[in-house]
């Protein structure tokens, strides 16, 4: 007997929830003291800078989280509560930060559709086609925006000639690989073709009713345009000479390369991307670089521990 309910009375010893609402603090301590040099660099160019434009880039922030769940709402056709809604979006970004690009804010929005009792096949379906919906919409704003100003990125002095036919290949080959597995590979082939039945499904039930769809489309055009004027604000409050148009081409390019590459929130990749892009606009690399880092200092740094302590209630009250 003794044996049976030791575990039993461990178990209710072990204060998981409590553990799991202190986790996403103990990740920002982390990764803050990782960066701690780039966050004191980045601080320092903020007190540099001329206010005005950081509260516009500030509130082209917060705006951001609307138009995810704006987005969100729109990829499901059951109507979700809005506040929580809201509130799930500001802590998934927390969790973006602190897991490889994507998985965190997905994990939470997942858990959130199933407490909300949407069932996984149909939540699955809402986030891939939220994922779908955001990288056309970028990658379309990008490729508008490069035929309107083709000159907008000089990226002859950063990429080598030579290095382009290499660069062009690997992609193919990666992609052809890709291919090979998945016809290969049985059982991954079904699963595969399983969720994108689902999903299709998904999406004409929620093209099937305007409001839906138009709350999908304009909340996915939305965020990246409102993540580019952030950039923007950030580049006129410290002076970069590169006009804005050239910045959100610049802001768009980069954040389409650095997408495959898994770090946590794209620390590190994002700011280096960044850097280069603004620099292949026409920025003076030292102005890119302090703009790169005043722009993450307001985008990911300082949202992130009232991101945590939101994550953190959110599980303490059982909403994730």
């Amino acid at each position: 007997m003794t044996d049976v309910r030791l575990p039993r009375a461990l178990h209710r010893r072990i204060p998981v929830r409590q553990i799991l609402c202190l986790l996403p603090l103990a990740l920002v301590a982390v990764v803050a003291v990782r960066h701690r040099s780039m966050l004191v660099d980045g601080f320092g160019h903020l007190a540099t800078a001329k206010w005005p434009w950081l509260l516009a880039a500030g509130a082209a922030t917060c705006l951001t989280w609307v138009a995810a769940a704006v987005t969100r709402q729109g990829a499901l056709v059951e109507r979700l509560p809005r506040c929580r809604l809201l509130a799930t979006q500001f802590a998934a970004g927390t969790a973006n930060h602190l897991l490889p690009t994507g998985l965190g804010a997905s994990a939470v929005n997942l858990r959130f559709m199933a407490v909300c009792g949407v069932p996984l096949a149909r939540s699955s379906a809402a986030l891939a086609l939220y994922l779908l919906a955001e990288s056309i919409a970028r990658t379309g704003l990008l490729l508008a925006l490069l035929i309107a100003f083709p000159d907008a990125l000089r990226l002859g002095k950063l990429i080598p000639d030579a290095a382009v036919g290499p660069l062009l290949i690997a992609a193919g080959a990666a992609a052809c690989v890709a291919v090979a597995v998945l016809l290969l590979v049985r059982r991954l082939r079904t699963v595969v073709s399983t969720f994108l039945r689902t999903a299709l499904g998904e999406a004409r039930s929620v093209h099937t009713r305007p409001a839906r769809a138009l709350a999908l489309w304009g909340g996915s055009f939305s965020f990246p345009i409102l993540q580019a004027a952030g950039l923007v604000a950030v580049g006129l409050a410290l002076g970069l000479p590169v006009s804005p148009l050239h910045i959100v081409v610049a802001y768009l390019a980069a954040t389409v390369a650095v997408a495959l590459i898994p770090t946590p929130g794209g620390i590190g990749s994002v700011e280096a991307a960044l850097i280069v892009a603004l620099v292949a606009a026409g920025g003076p690399a030292a102005v890119a670089t302090a703009v790169v880092l005043a722009y993450r200092i307001i985008t990911v740094w300082l949202p992130l521990l009232p991101g945590a302590l939101t994550l953190g209630a959110l599980v303490r009250l059982k909403m994730i």
